[in-house]
């Protein structure tokens, strides 16, 4: 984000008072008496945390702390030994900068009825970002009269959201399935001994749950094959190799590329370390026109199919590769699809689903919608048949 708008937005946030500056100079006005003020008593910084997880400061008589949060400032006091004290009829001034910038922003503190003075700026798009605050507060018994000033250097925290948003983005693809996190809707957080991996579905949840050490770095695991004759559809279907945009087989034997679940067919030998790389980006060149403007995979259209083997069991073409890296396994036998002689195809109501053997097509041709909804909780939708 561009400091301009950042620093328009914080301003605008909300409203600043010009009036505490001339009020603060001479005299200190409360309850309906005047009391003239007696000096400027500077706070040095403790070691330690407040009671409210804030920064602490001191005085000669005081203890402040400080809280910085996405909904502002706010300001706690104390005796020298701990106990708060009423700031009922306090009040002060924050001076705000923000890192990277000169101008400052004048903010009032005054009482929120809940012990504390307190500035209530609107810093959530300032999230990670340094300020520096000088504040002044007044009115406190117990600092005799003075004023009491101090300079405080603090990050803006982040929320939760945000957080998570970063997570992703430095993640940015699934270590199960390979596939971009948000492909497949909102990601999915996995706790792995305290910390958070993101996953892009429910459905690779378990796989990170029987096998955490896997999974932990949060990389998709990829290994490195010859391609054979089974990938003979999926290469005709890519094409080209996404690093070099060489013809798959022009330079022998293509290299076969597993990525969590998602085969990348490349040229040669010297096009995999960058793959190894930036697994994400290449995924993106290969994949990337399977994904919709939802962030979810298009269920795109297959031809039904014209050589069959046997009524109804269709074998597979180059145009089914993509469909058949998806969907992985066959949903009846739960076995890869080239285990027994397939992958080949089926219609079931309308769509393709993609079986390992003759033998599964009867039970999908009598419960069609059955084994859409088997494919469909592990995240495929089966492409239309036209």
């Amino acid at each position: 984000m561009k400091r301009t708008l950042i620093i328009t937005a914080f301003s605008l946030a909300i409203s600043t008072s010009s009036v505490f500056g001339q009020t603060i100079q001479s005299q200190d006005h409360h309850a309906g008496h005047n009391h003239a003020t007696t000096g400027t008593t500077k706070a040095r910084e403790i070691n330690q945390a407040g009671p409210h997880g804030g920064s602490l400061k001191q005085t000669d008589n005081l203890q402040i702390e400080t809280i910085v949060s996405q909904g502002g400032l706010r300001m706690f006091v104390y005796d020298r030994t701990g106990h708060p004290v009423s700031v009922d009829q306090g009040r002060g001034a924050a001076s705000v900068r923000v890192e990277g910038h000169a101008k400052r922003y004048r903010y009032d503190l005054l009482p929120d009825g809940k012990g504390a003075l307190t500035a209530p700026v609107n810093l959530s798009q300032l999230a990670g970002r340094q300020i520096d605050v000088e504040i002044q507060l007044v009115g406190m018994k117990a600092a005799g009269g003075s004023v009491v000033s101090f300079n405080e250097v603090a990050t803006v925290p982040a929320s939760e959201q945000q957080l998570a948003a970063a997570a992703i983005g430095r993640q940015k693809i699934c270590p199960v399935s390979g596939k971009p996190l948000g492909s497949m809707g909102d990601p999915v957080a996995v706790d792995i001994n305290g910390q958070k991996l993101y996953v892009c579905c429910a459905g690779c949840v378990d796989a990170v749950k029987s096998n955490p050490a896997k999974y932990a770095t949060g990389r998709p695991q990829i290994t490195v094959t010859t391609a054979t004759q089974a990938d003979a559809a999926a290469i005709a279907a890519q094409k080209a190799c996404p690093v070099m945009d060489e013809p798959l087989g022009g330079m022998g034997t293509p290299i076969k590329v597993m990525v969590g679940g998602k085969p990348i067919y490349l040229c040669c030998k010297g096009c995999i370390k960058k793959v190894q790389a930036e697994p994400a980006k290449y995924l993106a060149m290969v994949y990337g026109k399977q994904m919709g403007s939802g962030g979810t995979e298009e269920s795109g259209s297959v031809v039904a199919g014209t050589e069959q083997v046997r009524e109804g069991i269709f074998k597979v073409v180059a145009a089914d590769a993509p469909f058949i890296a998806a969907q992985k396994k066959c949903p009846v036998m739960d076995e890869p699809l080239d285990a027994m002689g397939g992958p080949y195809k089926v219609n079931a109501a309308g769509k393709a689903i993609y079986i390992c053997c003759p033998g599964c097509a009867k039970k999908i041709a009598a419960e069609p919608n059955k084994w859409l909804a088997v494919l469909k909780s592990k995240g495929v939708e089966a492409p239309l048949i036209k």
